[in-house]
């Protein structure tokens, strides 16, 4: 049996928490921020609610850390509840927050002064995948810790990768993240030439859906949210600026010339700011909307 602590219920953090509560081979117990969320959480799923994150992580084999940015995380470790300082030697620290690989390595370098083992642990897969326990985990840090967070993963992931150093889970979440604007950016743009030379969106993305220029916002993203204008709430524009900036960083730390994520970082930072934080990912179609002045029909 593992003794493993949640820290973070939040889109990602709470469906993923919610897999491993019932499973014969955890003990759980949860923390947040908001307290009435974890009270809530607790009672649901007959596990232990902690006062505090440092009395969540003091008897845990396994930390789990889900936060929108990594400075929540490096907090947490550094601040007042003191998770750090509360946490056993030998210990890991899985962090699944789509976060930076700077930070991710600071936080590794500090925990590993206490003989805890760091977990760059990122997702892909939105709720949806977080609720079927169907995520893909992108790992970076020591391979034997990788080994031995797969007990639990197992209940939350479909695929489970090991990317290499500390920082590399954060590096692939970043870019994949990146190409994902790209893709909704482009799609975007084509639909809406499309739609004005008077052509169905519809029977432009059976076309695309059938060929080259397929993706996965071809594919589901628009059919499912930009022609019903549904557009739920799944994962914040906020949170995608963030990652391609991320991937906008670690290009031009590498030297490497990247003018198509640049370019994306530009435009989701404008959406960002167009759409305010709550808006979805997908919104930031009506933007290229409005710089095209048709909407997809």
């Amino acid at each position: 049996m593992l003794n493993v602590a949640y820290l973070g219920l939040g889109a990602i953090g709470r469906p993923m928490a919610a897999r491993l509560a019932p499973a014969g081979n955890v003990r759980l117990t949860v923390w947040n921020r908001t307290t009435g969320r974890a009270a809530a959480f607790a009672a649901k799923h007959a596990v232990e609610q902690a006062s505090s994150a440092a009395e969540a992580v003091r008897d845990a084999d396994i930390v789990i850390t889900c936060f929108p940015v990594s400075a929540d995380v490096a907090t947490l470790l550094d601040g007042t509840d003191g998770v750090a300082a509360a946490m056993r030697p030998g210990s890991i620290l899985l962090d699944c927050t789509s976060g930076d690989p700077a930070t991710s390595r600071a936080m590794a370098e500090t925990l590993g002064a206490r003989r805890i083992t760091y977990l760059d642990a990122p997702v892909s897969g939105g709720v949806a995948g977080a609720e079927s326990g169907r995520l893909t985990v992108m790992i970076g840090g020591d391979i034997d810790a990788f080994e031995r967070v797969q007990p639990v993963l197992a209940h939350c992931a479909a695929k489970v990768v090991h990317c290499g150093a500390v920082g590399s889970g954060a590096a692939v979440k970043a870019m994949n993240n990146a190409l994902l604007a790209i893709h909704i950016w482009s799609t975007g743009e084509a639909l809406v030439a499309l739609s004005k030379a008077g052509i169905s969106s519809a029977v432009a993305l059976d076309v695309i859906n059938a060929s080259s220029g397929r993706s996965n916002a071809s594919m589901n993203l628009f059919p499912e949210r930009v022609l019903t204008r549904a557009f739920p709430r799944t994962f914040r524009v906020a949170l995608l600026d963030k990652d391609v900036r991320i991937a906008a960083d670690l290009a031009e730390q590498l030297d490497v010339v990247t003018p198509m994520i640049q370019l994306a970082s530009q435009l989701f930072d404008s959406a960002h700011q167009l759409l305010g934080e709550e808006a979805d990912h997908v919104e930031a179609v009506k933007l290229v909307e409005q710089i095209g002045a048709q909407e997809i029909m």
